[in-house]
């Protein structure tokens, strides 16, 4: 198989910009090395349905490359790199509509959108993704008000398995429209994507400090329904989890004190990194923090809406070195079960010593029909950001405080997140996400001869599980 896709990839050289080598891809923890048998960049979505028609398989999909168990690449594939797959189609400021490449990274559209006083609708906190990346897990933000990606997606055009360019929406298409956002490039290749955009507002940054058993009833008081509430999440500061500050962004008509438009592009900090590492070191250090956070959160800049969307991950760097990397996880709870979920959490955390950087809590609405949503309800999101070490007993224990809190989460009728390291079994898969019956059952009809794959849907597929 591999010399037939080094062939094929021989022939299209004269079409595509590739490697014609085999490669080892990575992701950003560094902790899942796969051998590809070609990386390919197309420029088009043209050029991206002569690839995938002249293919056998597999083909796997690769953005920024921030998912982190594998959901990129598997062994012996084509790798799609998106990242020149990046051209602006169309841009209507009066409708609040772009329609953009897939390859392209939520910076770029801040950078276009922003001196129209427009701002994206739904996004990570951090600007390095690409959109395509981003459609194929869902993502969501802090965003209150809103919930995953999927609420702000207008239309998009996707390349399927025999090659063939479809337009899916709610209306047209939506099967696949409902299946490829949030499916993982599991039904084919997003190439253009058209968004919903709103006004860039200045915002004022407040918080409040209390005690995690306040948190629910604070929220659902304070913030849930406060309409001049942007961004929202609220800190547990490890090592005791029992204190909660609480940060909201509230528009306001105050004057700026930051008056960049933007972050800059690069945002390394000596100075961030070293508070990081002191964070990790120790139980000192994560009161440390506490008692920064105490001075630093005195004061209430205002700022642009586009200016706190617009985060690096250079701002978390080093993310992983030879022995250590840093690394996610996030547990989807319905907001009526918060108070019975969160001592669990605490309580598997501490068992196993995990060394947690800090757990950020988020609120999203339901989704409105992807058949892989995480947001069946209204949700908590629980975003545990930590360190471990990288050799194979280390993952094994990781594996296995992971699974003890999926079994929390689905306790509480909840779920967990598809872009991480794949520690779940089979059984929580499949318990955590039942419509995956549906998916793969439309992935069989769309793709069957399961050319776009990865190493997520390749665990989970039903004919691996079994």
């Amino acid at each position: 198989m591999i010399k037939k896709l080094h062939l094929l990839s021989y022939c299209l050289c004269l079409l595509l910009p590739l490697k014609t080598q085999a490669v080892v891809v990575n992701d950003v923890t560094g902790m899942t090395p796969v051998q590809v048998a070609a990386i390919v960049q197309p420029e088009s979505t043209q050029q991206v349905a002569e690839l995938v028609k002249n293919a056998s398989g597999p083909i796997s999909i690769a953005g920024g490359k921030y998912s982190m168990g594998g959901q990129t690449a598997i062994t012996g594939a084509i790798q799609i790199d998106t990242k020149k797959l990046n051209h602006v189609i169309d841009f209507n400021p009066e409708q609040k509509l772009l329609t953009i490449e897939s390859g392209a990274n939520w910076r770029q559209v801040q950078e276009l959108i922003d001196p129209y006083n427009l701002s994206v609708k739904i996004m990570q906190s951090y600007a390095n993704f690409s959109i395509g990346g981003s459609l194929s897990v869902n993502v969501h933000g802090r965003y209150i008000g809103e919930g995953p990606i999927i609420l702000s997606v207008e239309k998009f055009k996707i390349v399927l398995a025999d090659g063939s360019i479809v337009i899916a929406s709610p209306k047209e298409n939506s099967n696949i429209f409902y299946g490829a956002i949030g499916g993982y490039g599991g039904l084919g290749i997003i190439t253009e994507v058209t968004l919903q955009l709103v006004d860039n507002v200045k915002v004022k940054r407040i918080s409040e400090v209390m005690p995690i058993t306040k948190y629910y009833s604070y929220f659902t008081q304070h913030i849930r329904s406060d309409k001049s509430a942007i961004f929202h999440n609220s800190v547990m500061y490890p090592p005791d989890f029992e204190t909660v500050r609480a940060v909201t962004f509230k528009q306001t008509q105050e004057p700026l004190t930051i008056l960049d438009r933007l972050k800059p592009n690069t945002q390394y900090s000596r100075t961030q990194e070293q508070k990081i590492k002191i964070v990790t070191s120790s139980t000192l250090g994560k009161q440390l923090r506490k008692l920064y956070d105490e001075v630093d959160y005195t004061k209430q800049p205002v700022m642009w809406r586009n200016y706190e969307a617009s985060y690096d991950v250079s701002n978390l760097e080093p993310i992983a070195n030879k022995d250590k990397s840093y690394a996610l996880e996030e547990y989807f709870i319905p907001i009526e079960r918060f108070d019975d979920f969160y001592p669990e959490l605490i309580a598997i955390l501490k068992k196993h010593q995990a060394n947690v950087i800090n757990i950020s809590i988020r609120h999203a609405k339901p989704d409105s029909g992807s058949l892989l949503a995480w947001a069946k309800t209204e949700v908590f999101a629980f975003v545990i950001y930590y360190q471990q070490a990288t050799d194979e007993n280390s993952k094994k224990q990781v594996g296995i405080w992971t699974r003890e809190l999926i079994d929390a989460a689905l306790a509480n009728n909840g779920s967990y997140y598809l872009p991480y390291q794949l520690h779940a079994t089979a059984e929580q898969f499949q318990r955590a996400y039942p419509q995956a019956a549906r998916f793969f059952k439309l992935k069989a009809q769309l793709d069957p001869n399961n050319k776009f794959s990865n190493m997520m849907l390749d665990k989970y597929h039903p004919k691996k599980a079994e």
